[in-house]
């Protein structure tokens, strides 16, 4: 008898677990959509009266505040924990690339909530969106529609003043360590002659890697941990720095802490 009541207990422990994780998962997708979709409402008027130069700030001091809050909803929430104070010494220095690995859909989220002055290449379907399109456009983010022009407008954020994230693979790694590292932050870093800072992301668990569904359930707390990597300087020849790039990654990311990807997880964000 005891040990029927044992099992009977473990088994309700389980379903309440499993009933607090659904609760939370569905909770932190509702919570960005309402996040973005509220913030995508009040930037069009901005968009129409604000000059340039407060656009920008405005739009990128609002993002990353919003992203801090999601991300710290999130940790209270038991879904997520999140080491991101690595990010925290690059806030007030000079113009450069910052390169991350990419691992799932929540990097770009966790390297802008601490962040304020970056500039972020966006797939054009995005900033097309309703929930992100007004919100991005205020930021002055970046369509990739366009390689020559997506080129000189990171250029001239980066002789602005701006940093600029980039993902060396251009979306999500296919493969791990990391995929193939595009020219392109070459070609940036090159023109704009600003070094390129690379950043090392670090998770537990396949959420929202490619080939995971979107409304697929992982296990919880789902761990993330950033520290920063080697800083290359400007580059002068972009066939050889992509290379020496995606070498680098490799050997860096041996070690870290990643998951499979799927055929088809006390640190706050504070």
């Amino acid at each position: 008898m005891p040990i029927d009541n044992a099992a009977a207990s473990m088994m309700t422990s389980k379903k309440l677990r499993n009933l607090r994780e659904y609760l939370a998962f569905y909770s932190g997708l509702g919570l960005l959509a309402g996040i973005s979709l509220l913030w995508s409402v009040l930037a069009l008027p901005l968009n129409l009266v604000l000059p340039r130069k407060w656009k920008k700030q405005t739009g990128r001091l609002v993002i990353t505040m919003g992203f801090r809050m999601y991300l710290r909803a999130l940790s209270i929430m038991g879904a997520c924990r999140f080491d991101l104070k690595a990010l925290d010494t690059l806030q007030r220095e000079s113009p450069m690339i910052v390169a991350p690995n990419h691992p799932s859909l929540l990097d770009a989220l966790m390297v802008i909530s601490r962040m304020p002055n970056l500039a972020c290449i966006m797939k054009a379907e995005l900033v097309d969106n309703v929930f992100f399109g007004a919100g991005a456009r205020l930021a002055c983010y970046i369509r990739n529609d366009s390689l020559r022009r997506m080129i000189r407008l990171a250029v001239e954020d980066l002789r602005g003043g701006s940093h600029l994230l980039l993902f060396p693979e251009g979306t999500r790694s296919n493969r791990l360590p990391i995929g193939t590292v595009r020219g392109s932050i070459a070609l940036i870093a090159k023109e704009a002659r600003v070094p390129v800072q690379t950043v090392l992301i670090e998770t537990d668990s396949a959420f929202l890697t490619k080939g995971w569904p979107f409304f697929r359930k992982p296990s919880m707390p789902i761990h993330y941990r950033i520290h920063l990597g080697q800083r290359f300087d400007p580059p002068t020849d972009v066939r050889g720095f992509t290379a020496e790039l995606e070498s680098y990654f490799q050997s860096a990311l041996v070690d870290a802490k990643l998951p499979h990807l799927p055929a088809a997880t006390d640190v706050h964000s504070s």
